[in-house]
């Protein structure tokens, strides 16, 4: 279907330019709506509009293969080892407390409230807890994290449907938030009195010729190409690229990482404009009570954080951050990031790898609590 194609060539055309039109008025709609969150809505107007569902259409698989793979590789070839250890522990502490406020907090919620009608009948009878862990993985570890954390819970069908239904419209609109969220952050930190606000310059001295914009396009190209080739785990895919564009980025002198940088930058459009494609406007009928339920999780899974960070002087930008990487994931934390600052990016994908890769095990304690002390 050549329709989603055209779609998502248009949108990424259009922000790139209008991001870059010297016009007051269009410098005023990006103060509000950033260039990557643009992206990110036009083709869900445009699906809306033509009343068509794209969210199967064969570009997503074609993203999942390249689009976030070049990204992913191109963004952690801009990073240097050095900025990402002057990032320090607590902005990943912050970011474990939203995973543990994630998996924990339902269970708590459920003790509390427990003779109330939407635990009691709800959440207990109706069983509509089995749908709390999948929720847990799709949040911190991703879709795989999902289906393995359904079949180890044997959430029914009927159930699992509708928290999809409702996990997909929390996170788009969890998505636009923090959008707008990290843009506060400068405000957030004053109005916390946090002193940790310094953002991570390039500390890097360049040395002789860079490699062609065309040479560094073909290397990180041929090696996303030699991945896919050799390796069907996306999971594995994308640690063993962030592994290997950070080995680029530090140990070949003449790595362009300022061309890597702006490449990423511009594929993280791409990766949005097609992600739009699956956000749909209309959607089916939920159960509110438990939407409630979801919203208030979510919530104070963000306000968690922002108490950890305001304890540990911690920069109020790494919430929404560590808030995308565990909810978001591995292409929408580093959008959201962009939108604070690029050079964040690299530390973003960390974030989001992390959460992959611990999302079935946080999971696996929510069924436990569950199973143990509700259910």
């Amino acid at each position: 279907m050549i329709i989603p194609w055209v779609i998502a060539t248009f949108t990424v055309f259009v922000v790139y330019f209008l991001d870059r039109w010297e016009n007051k008025h269009i410098k005023s709609l990006f103060d509000w709506v950033p260039a990557i969150l643009l992206a990110y809505i036009i083709p869900a107007i445009i699906s809306y509009l033509l009343k068509v569902d794209y969210s199967q259409a064969s570009i997503h698989d074609f993203s999942k293969d390249y689009f976030i793979p070049l990204a992913i590789i191109a963004v952690m070839s801009s990073l240097s080892l050095s900025q990402l250890k002057a990032i320090g522990l607590r902005p990943i502490i912050v970011f474990a407390s939203g995973s543990l406020f994630i998996a924990v907090f339902p269970v708590i919620l459920m003790i509390i409230f427990s003779e109330t009608d939407l635990i009691a009948e709800i959440l207990v009878t109706d069983q509509y807890w089995m749908g709390i862990p999948p929720i847990v993985g799709s949040w911190i570890g991703g879709s795989t994290s999902q289906l393995v954390l359904k079949e180890l819970v044997e959430c029914p069908e009927n159930i699992f449907l509708i928290v999809l239904v409702m996990d997909t419209i929390l996170v788009n609109v969890w998505t636009i938030i923090m959008f707008q969220s990290i843009k506060k952050s400068n405000i957030l930190n004053r109005w916390f009195k946090i002193t940790d606000v310094a953002i991570p310059e390039d500390i890097r001295v360049d040395y002789g010729n860079k490699l062609g914009p065309i040479i560094s396009v073909a290397v990180v190209l041929g090696v996303v190409i030699l991945c896919n080739f050799l390796i069907d785990s996306f999971v594995i895919k994308v640690v063993l690229l962030s592994l290997l564009g950070l080995a680029l980025s530090n140990f070949i002198p003449s790595w362009n990482y300022r061309f890597a940088l702006k490449i990423g930058g511009i594929l993280i459009i791409v990766v949005m404009a097609v992600l739009g494609l699956k956000l749909q406007i209309a959607t089916l009928g939920f159960n509110m009570p438990f939407l409630g339920f979801l919203i208030v999780w979510l919530v104070g899974h963000f306000l968690f954080m922002i108490g950890v960070a305001k304890l540990l002087n911690v920069n109020m930008a790494w919430v929404p951050i560590a808030s995308m990487a565990n909810v978001g994931g591995i292409a929408t934390a580093p959008a959201v990031t962009a939108a604070y600052n690029l050079k964040w990016m690299p530390h973003a994908i960390v974030l989001a790898i992390l959460s992959m890769a611990t999302g079935t095990f946080w999971g696996m304690l929510t069924i436990w609590l569950l199973r143990n002390f509700v259910a």
